[in-house]
């Protein structure tokens, strides 16, 4: 899945890229949303990012309002609430869809990947995880319950640094 590389991205505050922006790093793209039950998920997200860093490893934030409409704000409302509440410093994508026509194309090709029990397809709630090694290929998706903290010993396995 070395394509995903290829892949236009818009992050939170505008810019445009590719998801090659972050070739070479393990990344962990999570689709997020403020309101949730899950929320709490961005203090061991951020957690991860602090401890990992600096080995060639980010996460990656997709908020998402397509679960029970638990992402409701601009983007910028959005990255200010992760700055305030979690201390977020980890790259954020501007709102996108993950299921459904308009999904975005990452998504598209994330979906392809089975979880643990051999599932693939649509996310079926926010804080699923896809973890994808330095060369972009998918190592694992989680979904949402998967703590950030159950990921730690996979992420060090495939730190580049």
């Amino acid at each position: 899945m070395s394509e995903l590389q290829d892949i236009e991205i818009t992050y939170n505050d505008g810019r445009t890229g590719t998801f090659g922006d972050h070739r070479g790093k393990v990344v962990l793209v999570v689709n997020t949303a403020s309101k949730c039950g899950f929320t709490h998920q961005y203090e061991g997200l951020q957690g991860l990012q602090a401890a990992y860093a600096d080995r060639g490893f980010t996460v990656l934030g997709v908020p998402c309002n397509q679960f029970g409409t638990q992402e409701p704000g601009s983007d910028s409302e959005i990255a200010e609430f992760c700055a305030t509440n979690f201390a977020v410093n980890f790259p954020l994508l501007s709102k996108t869809e993950v299921n459904g026509e308009a999904a975005h194309p990452l998504y598209q090709r994330l979906k392809q990947q089975p979880d643990s029990a051999g599932e693939d397809g649509e996310i079926q709630w926010n804080f699923e995880k896809f973890l994808i090694s330095p060369k972009g290929e998918v190592l694992g998706r989680y979904r949402s319950r998967t703590t950030p903290a159950d990921l730690s010993e996979q992420i060090e396995a495939n730190l580049p640094v």
